[in-house]
């Protein structure tokens, strides 16, 4: 029997539950400035987060791991300002969380009080649990992150799927249910196999968002540039264009080029 879908004018923690229960899938995406948050958040998608990603495509470094806790809070606080309706969710950055439970919430705390973000994203399972613990006995919300973590990049060696073999596949399953019963609301799970995916879904009450993790799972997240088609260079069998911006803004800026220096730009009609 199919459920009526709910119309909520604010998406919270609980609606996120609400909506596993309900069989409703969640959207998410990336933003990182005001203007794009904007622009998503009239969309619909339920949930921004405001990822480390942004070290990649904001700013050009080749992994997450440069991104300072300044830098996530400036994006962040972009963000919220362009938000009525969806939930922001903001990375924790590389190196502010996976050691000292004690610099975790402080780290939580600054991004929390000085951006208005609602919850805060980490990655790992039991590793980074006195981390999670700390967080949470805080009141800050926590969504968990596993199967490729990019924030390990360089002790993975590579971008490959994660959770192919099977003690690997049963560690992700058990830090899953670690993260529930430690009380995130949400777990992302990235570039694992579909059926791994599914299972974890399957197995906890808390939503379960894939990137790269097939459709069994409770909703889906991308990178907003790479979905836009900004991003021409990035092209995993995960990833969905629904437009080619580069295309269509470079060709754009060039005929902007072209009328400025052949004067047709600005016209009679373009000036005061």
């Amino acid at each position: 029997m199919s459920v009526a879908k709910k119309d909520y004018k604010r998406i919270t923690t609980k609606s996120l539950i609400e909506m596993k229960a309900n069989g409703e899938k969640i959207s998410m995406l990336t933003a990182y400035d005001f203007t794009m948050a904007k622009i998503v958040d009239s969309a619909g998608v339920d949930v921004i987060l405001v990822g480390d990603s942004a070290s990649n495509v904001m700013a050009g470094h080749e992994t997450t791991l440069p991104i300072t806790l300044d830098q996530m809070v400036y994006h962040a606080s972009s963000v919220v300002r362009g938000v009525d309706r969806a939930l922001v969710v903001v990375d924790l950055p590389f190196g502010t969380y996976q050691s000292d439970p004690k610099e975790a919430l402080r780290s939580a705390i600054r991004i929390m009080k000085e951006s208005g973000a609602h919850a805060l994203k980490l990655e790992g399972g039991s590793e980074i649990k006195d981390s999670v613990k700390k967080l949470l006995h805080a009141g800050i919300p926590v969504m968990g992150h596993l199967g490729l973590t990019p924030q390990s990049i360089y002790k993975f060696g590579s971008y490959t799927v994660r959770a192919k073999e099977e003690q690997e596949a049963d560690k992700l399953i058990e830090d899953a249910k670690l993260l529930e019963r430690l009380g995130c609301f949400a777990v992302v799970l990235e570039k694992i196999p579909a059926a791994l995916a599914q299972k974890v879904a399957e197995s906890i009450s808390i939503p379960v968002i894939g990137i790269g993790a097939g459709g069994g799972v409770d909703g889906q997240v991308l990178v907003i540039h790479d979905m836009l088609g900004m991003n021409n260079e990035f092209s995993p069998r995960f990833l969905r264009r629904y437009l080619n911006l580069y295309e269509q803004m470079t060709e754009a800026i060039a005929q902007y080029s072209k009328d400025v220096k052949s004067s047709d730009f600005p016209n009679e009609k373009e000036q005061y």
